[in-house]
């Protein structure tokens, strides 16, 4: 039998690339693929050219790159038709959706780290991609150099996941984690996060949680196999968590976690919330320090996972983006696609005041005989059970006032919140009633 000789990639058409944005992200991104050149074209098995970069504007440094790569026009660029993969990582919601929609209708694969974008209408995007045989490859686009996103859609897509928890946002991990170790207030620490480079001058995304619910509804529908949008997420943010919730939770021995928790109940139903809870001191994800992300996942078979690394920064992200430009210019090699969207269980997905899970609630009261009787009558006429109690004395107050700490067993979140409204009402309570839940006990 005669052995066909293998084909020199260096005669063959290269794989043409066209990048959308060259900030942090993309101006790594760029350089990765110049001077990787060779190895890039080893991996393929063609050689991979960079073609063409839109930006914003002409009127600074690319850092050496050629000037005869950028452009203005990202319209005419994905419109080209000659190109075979286009990697976006400008992100928001327009232009970027319609530039990625007609680079797919011109026959283009893309490479996105847009979790805001996927997390919104990524139905639209990954049915464009099906119709027009291409790849829609996002690993980035949830936490950042960790590869969370491969796993979930193809190495446990034969067992079932019944749960994923975990530390998705670099920077309220950071601010927390300078509260708990340093104790710094939470301005302070957001400061500091600005200062690094881990917060964005406006850090609203971050610290009101609606960057980790993107994230939470992309690897939901992935787990799930159910689409579930940014919207169906329960959000809390980590503005509200004080000095009195770090020291409330070292006392109960555990640290404050801003966590994305998604689940599988016996039932079929999906629950998908983001908000901070209380994390004992032994479970893996307490340990996460600084700016670093993890990613805690069970399945039926595989038992208990751990995915931990940086997940935010312009070389993290950077090299999820390349693992699937490498993949999907593989792909386009061989003349196929990738695995599109898999959404075929369409499982309920549960309100969060069904929501079971444990709380500590923590609230100041007359310190005076029969009180806290008069605090379990409020708990048990809703049925949440009790488990412990810890009771202290306020500080700076003209009256005897003291801090009850109750730690309960599983509770459903509406008679939680039936429990908080009716203590807001007794004439004992003497100040806001506070509440974290608590996760991973």
């Amino acid at each position: 039998m005669n052995r066909l000789e293998p084909t020199d990639p260096a005669a063959l058409p290269p794989i043409k690339v066209a990048l959308l944005g060259c900030g942090v992200v993309g101006s790594q991104v760029a350089r990765l693929i110049t001077q990787q050149s060779e190895d890039l074209t080893n991996r393929v098995g063609q050689r991979i050219e960079l073609v063409g970069i839109a930006v914003r504007s002409l009127e600074r440094d690319f850092g050496g790159l050629d000037p005869e790569l950028f452009t203005t026009d990202a319209d005419a660029l994905v419109s080209r038709g000659d190109l075979d993969v286009v990697v976006e990582v400008v992100g928001g919601i327009e232009p970027v959706r319609s530039l990625v929609l007609k680079a797919i209708e011109h026959g283009a694969s893309v490479v996105t780290a847009n979790k805001a974008l996927l997390a919104q209408d990524g139905e639209t995007l990954f049915s464009a991609a099906e119709r027009a045989g291409v790849d829609l490859y996002y690993e980035a686009a949830v936490a950042g150099a960790i590869p969370i996103v491969r796993p979930l859609r193809e190495s446990l897509v034969g067992d079932e996941i019944t749960t994923v928890m975990g530390i998705v946002n670099g920077t309220t991990n950071y601010i927390l984690d300078q509260m708990t170790t340093t104790g710094a207030d939470f301005a302070d620490a957001l400061a500091q996060a600005q200062e690094l480079g881990y917060a964005e001058a406006d850090p609203t995304a971050d610290i009101e949680g609606f960057d980790a619910a993107a994230k939470a509804a992309i690897m939901a529908t992935l787990a799930f196999h159910t689409r579930v949008r940014g919207a169906d997420v329960y959000r809390e943010g980590i503005t509200q968590v004080s000095a009195a919730d770090i020291a409330a939770a070292r006392k109960a021995g555990c640290v404050v976690k801003l966590l994305a928790v998604l689940r599988l109940d016996d039932a079929g139903r999906v629950s998908v919330r983001v908000h901070p809870a209380l994390v004992p001191d032994s479970h893996p994800l307490a340990g996460i320090h600084g700016a670093y992300n993890a990613i805690f996942v069970e399945s039926r078979e595989a038992g208990r996972l751990m995915f931990m690394g940086p997940g935010a920064g312009g070389s993290p992200t950077a090299s999820a983006v390349m693992g699937d430009l490498v993949t999907v210019a593989r792909n386009r090699v061989r003349g196929v696609a990738g695995p599109g969207e898999s959404v075929y269980a369409e499982r309920e997905i549960m309100p969060m005041g069904e929501v079971e899970t444990r709380y500590l609630v923590r609230v100041e009261v007359t310190d005076e005989p029969g009180v806290l009787a008069a605090c379990a009558t409020v708990f048990s006429n809703h049925n949440v059970s009790v488990q412990t109690v810890d009771q202290t004395t306020a500080e700076n107050t003209d009256e005897q006032v003291a801090v009850l700490a109750l730690m309960t067993h599983l509770a459903r979140e509406s008679d939680l919140q039936a429990v908080v409204a009716e203590l807001g009402t007794r004439p004992f309570t003497r100040g806001p009633v506070a509440v974290i839940r608590v996760e991973g006990k």
